[in-house]
């Protein structure tokens, strides 16, 4: 076993990140919703460009059989479940820092995407969700003579 320095800041830097984590759960959930444990949400990247709006979400060791994306009155709901390995015993553990669980996010969308050519992959841990946006008419200007 590697033998490292003591760093009082990390651990603070990681109980705030935890803290964080459960509020941003709390006041994200539907009130009377108890917050259980185990609940987690993978960190997200939201971008948009010309064409699109990307979502990228952490998911590693989450099957792909286990995530669910589903668009319902323009909320993008992000559902899933990351289990645990039964493989190894619990006590031959030294240290268990990642989420297992149940795991829910969802996101209100503009009303400028094209819901009918959403797209999903899941690569390397990533699941990359592409929300295309629909081709707008711009309205036509008109000039106006003076006589």
């Amino acid at each position: 076993m590697a033998i490292v320095k003591y760093n009082p800041f990390r651990e603070l830097r990681t109980m705030q990140d935890q803290m964080n984590r459960m509020l941003d759960m709390a006041w994200n959930r539907e009130f009377g919703e108890e917050l259980k444990e185990g609940v987690w949400q993978p960190p997200v990247d939201i971008y948009e460009d010309e064409q699109s709006v990307i979502i990228k979400a952490e998911v590693p060791d989450v099957d792909q059989k286990d995530i669910e994306v589903k668009i319902e009155n323009n909320t993008l709901t992000l559902k899933g479940e990351r289990k645990h390995s039964s493989e190894i015993k619990k006590e031959n553990y030294y240290r268990v820092e990642r989420y297992f669980g149940q795991f829910q996010r969802t996101f209100s969308l503009p009303q400028s995407i094209n819901q009918e050519k959403v797209q999903a992959t899941c690569e390397k841990g990533i699941l990359t969700i592409i929300l295309p946006k629909r081709k707008e008419v711009k309205p036509k200007q008109i000039s106006v003579e003076v006589k």
